[in-house]
């Protein structure tokens, strides 16, 4: 019943997020539609739900076209950022003030990474055999790409942006002429919000952090923005763009994509998750993204031609 209701809210969480973003219908199958109905049928006579699929946390009674876009969810709605923690777990602390040492780059970022990846709370939420996640890249990049949460490849790795989203994310750079290892990228999450296990103790899907658990981790996120110390910030979807624009400041991502604003003095831009990209395969999609990127290219004086101006615009 726990792993259902959990199931239920992260696919709840993520028919709110495409809402947010934009997308008005969903394409579902005869066959998923008369599961539904099976089921509503069921309850309505007072018949027990049926359990969730052994190989997946998210609900039989999903149609597979949303199960399929709960289990790589990225980009949840803002709303969800004030539910409790993890259900079951303990409550997540404030986060106690620390200094960064003084010194040169590469020794401050060396101390806040050793800092992050043995920090108490953050280890005794990373499950057996997977990794807390730290920011990587230049330290003296004009752009910092700033993303949610891990998901399952990150906390694998110990790395953020590994998985498809990240893939594609590493595409955009490319597209702007530059290299992943021109960039610095992070996220305001450094462990993978917990969900509940399969038999096989595997854990599937993702959901969206809690204002506690983004506060307590916002401080790690803020003193590498004063490592790297880069022209521009890049916060990559709705859960990210609420985290540093603060709690309360949009409903729809809409409201604030495109836009500058400003975050620990420096100048941010909003735009979607590449996750937007991976259910959104349109040029228009694509489109809205590149011309968020190509402001932050004129931001900080890279070269723009016009086969890059010209990406993605329907012909």
């Amino acid at each position: 019943m726990f792993e259902m209701r959990a199931s239920l809210q992260a696919l709840t969480a993520e028919l709110k997020r495409l809402k947010a973003s934009g997308v008005k219908s969903l394409s579902v199958s005869d066959e998923s539609m008369k599961a539904l109905r099976a089921v509503v049928a069921a309850r309505a006579k007072g018949a027990p739900a049926a359990a969730p699929a052994k190989e997946s946390s998210v609900p039989a009674i999903a149609p597979p076209e949303i199960a399929e876009a709960v289990a790589r969810v990225r980009e949840p709605a803002p709303e969800f950022a004030a539910k409790p923690a993890a259900p079951g777990g303990p409550p997540v602390p404030e986060p106690a003030p620390f200094d960064l040492p003084e010194g040169d780059k590469p020794s401050r970022w060396a101390s806040l990474r050793e800092r992050v990846l043995r920090d108490a709370v953050c280890c005794a939420r990373v499950r057996p055999g997977k990794q807390v996640v730290f920011g990587v890249g230049n330290l003296d990049a004009k752009i910092m790409f700033v993303g949610e949460a891990p998901g399952g490849e990150e906390e694998v790795q110990g790395e953020p942006f590994v998985g498809p989203a990240g893939q594609l994310l590493t595409k955009m750079i490319t597209g702007m002429g530059l290299a992943r290892s021109d960039v610095y990228i992070g996220n305001i999450m450094n462990w993978r919000p917990e969900m509940p296990l399969d038999a096989g103790g595997v854990q599937y899907g993702n959901r969206p952090p809690t204002a506690q658990e983004m506060a307590y981790c916002l401080p790690y996120l803020k003193a590498q923005v004063r490592v790297v110390d880069p022209d521009v910030l890049v916060a990559l979807g709705a859960t990210a763009a609420q985290a540093l624009l603060g709690p309360g400041s949009f409903k729809a991502l809409g409201e604030v994509r495109g836009r500058w604003h400003e975050f620990a003095g420096k100048p941010m831009m909003v735009t979607y998750h590449p996750s937007y990209i991976l259910r959104n395969q349109s040029n228009r999609s694509k489109r809205l993204i590149w011309e968020d990127l190509l402001k932050v290219m004129e931001k900080v004086g890279l070269p723009i031609s016009e086969k890059q101006r010209g990406f993605f615009l329907e012909r």
